[in-house]
């Protein structure tokens, strides 16, 4: 039973929760304890317990006792991360909604900046910056995060076509719920959910404000993240992008647009097909024929930016279909990082088998059964000014 608040709040933060014992009061600390004195209306905490199966379930009736403004959903069972969310979106009376994975966590100061820009310029969309956190404590900058800087106070996405290159994830972005329902978006199931979901957001948008500083703090390495989960499951992605495609193609038919997303495609899915930690070496022709499938049925007529380097050689490989070269590739660039590792004759710095140098790894909150977030490695700058494909 989910307990009504009394009048509805600025801000909703929706939870979602399975399988992350060690990390939860983190999370739900890192945003109560940061509501501001006298704000303690304008914010909501929803919790939901996707029937995870460690002690997260008592846990969270236990913080929710006693706590004004924190509300807990139990579901009967468990339906993924995205089907999740949109249960906690169900309950939600917030005016603006924030999605925040459960083994990540907000920096101090977070909740007020984000209300008073919520305030200030009432967009359709804030987003947010972030560090990523690696186990050992490192904070390391996102490689997309330098697009976020020098931003106006509102922009549009045709105005500052760079921020569909930000990484697209649900929880760097806060919402204005009613423009979420006008543009008639929930999350779908199975992994990249993020996908048909974060894109959209941003190319919808009459206002989208950039609050440049580090607001949330995504945990790297964690047990259970799609990133280092080798399955089938990764397949998905390609699921997740025909509903994106789809519904750009229905709600914004832009050529330009579509060359833009269908490059950001491509690259994500070498990204995936490339990682040894996502791909059993027996799936990976497999998913590459997809990935060939998926480029000869959405390549826009005009072509599309090609990325510079061994990125915009393995597109063309995919144009090709030749996963012979592509997989020679892919060895040859494995041997390079593996000679560019401290200690080697090469020097230090590896460089990933799927990635350009200097391009940090796309992680994912998740676990096994499907609490994935988004981890497409963005695109440099300079991957977009290498030519078009005829």
């Amino acid at each position: 039973m989910v307990n009504e608040p009394t009048h509805a709040p600025l801000l909703s933060i929706v939870v979602p929760v399975y399988g992350v014992e060690a990390y939860l009061y983190q999370c739900l600390e890192s945003i109560r304890a940061d509501i501001p004195a006298g704000e303690s209306d304008a914010v909501e905490l929803i919790a939901v317990d996707d029937a995870s199966p460690d002690g997260c379930g008592a846990m969270l009736r236990s913080y929710a006792a006693g706590r004004d403004g924190v509300r807990v959903v139990h579901l009967s069972s468990n339906v993924g991360l995205g089907l999740a969310r949109n249960a906690g979106l169900d309950v939600a009376t917030g005016r603006y909604v924030w999605f925040v994975d459960s083994d990540d966590w907000l920096p101090p100061g977070t909740i007020s900046a984000v209300l008073d820009r919520l305030r200030q310029h009432q967009p359709d969309v804030l987003m947010l910056d972030h560090l990523r956190v690696q186990e050992d404590g490192r904070r390391e900058v996102d490689a997309s995060s330098h697009l976020l800087r020098g931003m106006p106070a509102v922009a549009r996405l045709t105005d500052q076509p760079q921020l569909l290159r930000v990484q697209h994830t649900a929880w760097n972005k806060v919402v204005r719920r009613a423009f979420l329902d006008e543009l008639e978006l929930r999350f779908f199931p199975g992994w990249y959910e993020d996908i048909p979901f974060s894109h959209p957001l941003l190319i919808g948008a009459e206002k989208i404000s950039v609050l440049n500083r580090v607001c949330y703090l995504y945990r790297q390495g964690r047990q259970g993240a799609i990133t280092s989960t080798r399955s089938g499951r990764h397949f998905d992605a390609f699921g997740q992008y025909e509903r994106l495609m789809d519904w750009v193609r229905r709600r914004h038919p832009d050529e330009g647009l579509q060359a833009e997303l269908f490059q950001l495609m491509i690259s994500h899915y070498l990204v995936v097909v490339g990682n040894d930690d996502r791909l059993h070496p027996h799936l990976r022709r497999a998913f590459f024929d997809r990935v060939v499938e998926h480029y000869r049925r959405y390549l826009p007529t005009g072509g599309y930016p090609m990325p510079a380097g061994v990125t915009g050689l393995k597109h063309r490989l995919v144009g090709r279909g030749d996963y012979r070269a592509y997989s020679a590739l892919r060895q040859a660039h494995r041997v390079a990082g593996r000679l560019r590792r401290p200690g080697s004759a090469g020097g230090a710095g590896s460089v990933a088998a799927d990635e350009e140098p200097g391009r940090p790894a796309g992680g994912a909150t998740g676990t096994g059964d499907g609490h994935a977030g988004g981890d497409v490695a963005p695109t440099r700058p300079d991957a977009l000014a290498a030519g078009r494909l005829p």
